[in-house]
This record gives C-alpha cells, structure tokens and sequence, in this order.
C-alpha cells in the first residue's frame, strides 16, 4: 500500500471509533439528563401513540420549523432530503462483492448532491445577512456550513465533470475497509479532500451542533405527553431521591418511639 492510503486507511478507524465512542457517551448523558418539569410544545399529543406520529412528522418533514419559517424549512429539508439520498447511493461503495440490483434504481440519487448544495448554500447566507442569527451564530457554525459544502461540491465535480474518480477503486478501498482487505485509493485531489473532510466531519460529530440527529428524541419538548393534569410527573432521580428521603423519615419516626 502506498503511504498516502495508509494514512487515509488510519485515519478512517481513527475518525470511526471517535464517533462511536462519543455518540454512546452523548446519547447515555441525553438519556440520564434529568427532566423535572412537563415541558411538551403546543399543540401538543395527549398520547404515546400521538408523540410517536408527532416524532415521525418531526424527523422526517420538519414539522415545527415549517411552521416556524418556511424559508430556513426549505433550505434545511433540501439539504437534509438530498443528503439522505447522497448516503444512500454511496452504500454502493461498501457493498462486497455485486451489487443488489436495486441500487441499479437508485442511479439518480446523484443529482441529489445539488438539493444538498443549494440547500447548504441557502443556510449559510442566512446566517451571514440575517442579522438576528448572524449574532448568536459562532465561528465553528460557518465552518461547519464550509465543510459540508465543500464536500458537497467536491462529490458534485467528481460525478458531473471530467474530473473523475476510478469508481472500481473507490470501491475496493471502501469495501477493503469494511473487510479489512486493505488496498490502495485514488489520489486525485479533489478526492482526497472529499474523502478527508468526511472522515473530519465523522470525528467532530460527537463534539458538534450536528449532536442535533440524536438529540431531537430525547427533547421534552417533543417527547412527552401532555397529560400533566392526569398524571403527576416526577423524574427517576426525583422519584429515588423521594423515596430515601421517605426511609429516613420512618428511621427518625422509629427511634423517636
């Protein structure tokens, strides 16, 4: 293997395990986070099977931020539809052997790098002229954008110009690394920022505002249900702290007597 395949290859399992590792520490501090208060957004679902309907809306059309405003809405459901599409055909790459013949039904997904693009485009010259959100907006939320748009770009000169890639070697070295048969990659530029900035992006996750994809099932906001006049609410940690304090008043009680 060349040196520059052994870095990437590294740099892969590297970039892996930080994400794995760090998406488990995030989600058990979601799931653990106390929640002392009933706090669910109006309109709000008075079952589980309406929170569940309500999740589903949330996670796959974006349903209060299309209330909220319909221009940020549109340019956050094309990037996150087109990136969606994007991983799906790029399965392909980590498949061994022959590929399923569906994915010969997903050709066009390619085309969905451009809703992705002008949906990232659209998100950071809002945070760059809408001055209500250009001040709470930090450094790292323009480079995030930049990032993701210049692997978007990058995907879209690899598939649309003459600057290709060895496709058949993309693959090998994707699925060598699936099967730890370990082979050399293109060298190509634009491919190896591509492919540096994904696994710079898959490092950072844990880290990021992108923590966003797991969080949302864990927010009260949109979890619970409204069923506070039913149904007294304490969290587990409240509920066990209850209960020792209960025990040590029946110990205090008992030697009194």
């Amino acid at each position: 293997m060349s040196t520059i395949s052994i870095i990437f290859t590294a740099l892969f399992y590297i970039s892996l395990f930080i994400f794995i590792v760090g998406m488990g520490r995030k989600i058990y501090q979601f799931s653990t986070t106390p929640v002392p208060l009933k706090i669910p957004t109006a309109p709000t679902p008075l079952t589980q099977t309406g929170v569940v309907f309500r999740m589903i809306r949330e996670v796959t059309l974006f349903e209060s931020l299309f209330r909220s405003n319909k221009w940020i809405w549109l340019f956050g459901f094309l990037f996150h539809f087109g990136l969606l599409l994007v991983l799906v055909r790029h399965l392909r790459y980590f498949i061994p052997g022959d590929l399923p013949e569906i994915f010969l039904l997903i050709q066009p997904f390619k085309y969905a790098a451009f809703a992705m693009v002008i949906g990232l485009g659209g998100l950071l010259v809002r945070r760059i002229f809408v001055s209500r959100i250009r001040y709470i907006s930090a450094p790292s939320d323009y480079l995030m954008l930049l990032m993701l748009i210049i692997i978007g770009v990058s995907g879209v000169v690899m598939t649309f110009t003459d600057n290709h890639t060895d496709v058949m070697m993309v693959k090998s070295f994707a699925t060598g690394l699936v099967t730890f048969d370990w082979v050399n990659l293109p060298t190509e530029t634009h491919f190896l920022v591509h492919l540096f900035l994904v696994f710079v992006l898959l490092a950072i996750f844990p880290i990021s505002k992108l923590l966003h994809v797991p969080g949302i099932f864990f927010s009260p906001t949109l979890n619970q249900v409204d069923n506070a006049r039913k149904k007294r609410h304490i969290s587990p940690w409240a509920l066990k702290q209850e209960k020792e304090n209960t025990v040590k008043l029946d110990q205090t009680l008992g030697k009194d007597e």
